[in-house]
């Protein structure tokens, strides 16, 4: 078998497909970024819910920060529908006060492994949680492992990281204590805290 797929079966050269195989897309990718969509929306789904109930019970106003986004240009014949790109990296994922004024942000992440690590988080995100936290906000990192355990990472724990446990990321069985209850509704994101 041919192993340059720059040339077809004879030898001769077959840029056409070469060029071709270059962007057939991975099915087994597909697949992944497909699901990690599906729990991406289910997780921010819990936390949504958890914002409601606060603000309904005027514990908190917790809101998801909108993505910095630019228009490009209008669809055509299509209302409300543009072409667009993001401006700049993502700010932390959500921002709100709580009841007596104490400002409130954190980041969400997602993991199905027996960690998670400090690069998760984007340098304009770690930035944003720090500067927050030095101004007196009540801030930190919501970790979601497998949809049925949830942690509240304080920020000084995850900025810190590397000096309290030698490493860029945190095992799972060292985030019992951070550990944070859920029903099938909403994570009780607040829980000790207000």
């Amino acid at each position: 078998m041919n192993k340059d797929h720059r040339k077809n079966a004879e030898g001769y050269q077959d840029p056409t497909a070469y060029e071709a195989i270059k962007h057939v897309k991975d099915p087994r990718r597909q697949l992944q970024g497909k699901r990690s969509k599906i729990v991406g929306d289910y997780f921010e789904n819990l936390i949504t819910s958890a914002c409601v109930y606060y603000h309904d019970k005027g514990i908190a106003h917790i809101e998801k920060t909108p993505e910095p986004m630019k228009v490009l240009s209008p669809m055509p014949r299509q209302p409300g529908k543009f072409i667009s790109c993001f401006e700049k990296a993502a700010q932390p994922d959500y921002k709100g006060t709580l009841k007596g004024g104490q400002a409130i942000v954190f980041e969400a992440k997602h993991t199905d492994a027996d960690r998670i690590e400090r690069g998760r988080l984007t340098q304009e995100q770690l930035d944003g949680l720090n500067k927050h936290h030095e101004l007196g906000a009540l801030a930190f990192v919501i970790v979601s492992v497998g949809l049925n355990k949830f942690y509240r990472i304080p920020w000084p724990i995850w900025r810190d990281m590397k000096n309290i446990y030698g490493r860029k990321y945190i095992k799972v069985d060292e985030l019992e204590k951070y550990r944070i209850l859920a029903t099938m509704q909403m994570i009780k994101l607040l829980s000790g805290i207000a």
